[in-house]
């Protein structure tokens, strides 16, 4: 791609970098969109990141508060993720839902930024979520248009198969690990053109379990994670409330 001196980051958990720990960076997560800022910046001093991403926000939520911020900062790059939390919900009416995203998105390649969008993954190997495979399609395919119109870039995750490694996966079964946000870096980098050096950190084998052990485990995940997600759910919380932005302002990482 051509030469980019300012990368703005915008969406939910999956650009915070949630499942990708590193308690010495801000909200104890590092994450693909980190990674990718290391590799733009390495050769320009100049370079600068901002992640206004936020876990558990909704696409409205990402609209409200993070769109006008990052063409305030008058990005050169921009990468955008907005809707996963929405499919989750009980009711969506996704094409309301992309009208205001073709519009966000209009207003951010309207900065003359380069603007890398996402399709949703295809949770085809979960049982729970495999159910939002429709919805998720549908989503794709507006966003497919979204992009063709505005001239964004697009990340295709849907058809990303290495992610059926569960290794991929933190223990909460809903975000990346380590590896997971290391090769999606790996796979933004790619479309972008741009020459890196990362690496994916080895996956920890996902152990072959009978079905007694496949049962508490399944029971611990329920208790740990699932659980407490869906209880949030039901009172109207979020695991973001009361979080900042990682990096509000240009940095260099």
């Amino acid at each position: 791609m051509e030469f980019t001196s300012r990368y703005v980051a915008l969406g939910d958990s999956f650009t915070e970098g949630v499942g990708d720990e590193d308690p010495a960076r801000p909200n104890g997560v590092r994450g693909w969109a980190d990674r990718v800022a290391e590799q733009l910046g390495a050769a320009n001093p100049a370079f600068g990141y901002a992640n206004l991403a936020i876990r558990g926000r909704k696409l409205r939520q990402i609209i409200a508060e993070q769109v006008s911020a990052a063409v305030e900062l008058n990005p050169t790059l921009v990468t955008i993720y907005a809707g996963a939390n929405d499919i989750l919900r009980p009711r969506v009416d996704i094409d309301d839902l992309l009208v205001e995203y073709d519009d966000a998105v209009g207003r951010l390649t309207a900065t003359g930024a380069t603007v890398v969008m996402f399709t949703g993954f295809d949770a085809r190997g979960s049982k729970v979520f495999s159910t939002m495979r429709g919805r998720t399609a549908i989503y794709n395919e507006l966003v497919r248009g979204i992009a063709g119109d505005h001239g964004a870039l697009l990340v295709d995750y849907w058809r990303f198969n290495e992610y059926y490694d569960w290794g991929m996966w933190a223990q909460d079964r809903m975000h990346m690990s380590a590896a997971g946000h290391a090769n999606m870096a790996k796979r933004v980098l790619t479309v972008l053109e741009h020459d890196h050096s990362i690496e994916v950190p080895p996956i920890t084998p996902v152990p072959q379990l009978g079905p007694l052990e496949t049962a508490r485990a399944n029971a611990r995940w329920v208790r740990e994670f699932a659980g407490p997600w869906v209880m949030r759910r039901l009172t109207g919380t979020s695991s973001g409330d009361g979080l900042q932005p990682k990096y509000p302002q240009l940095t260099h990482l």
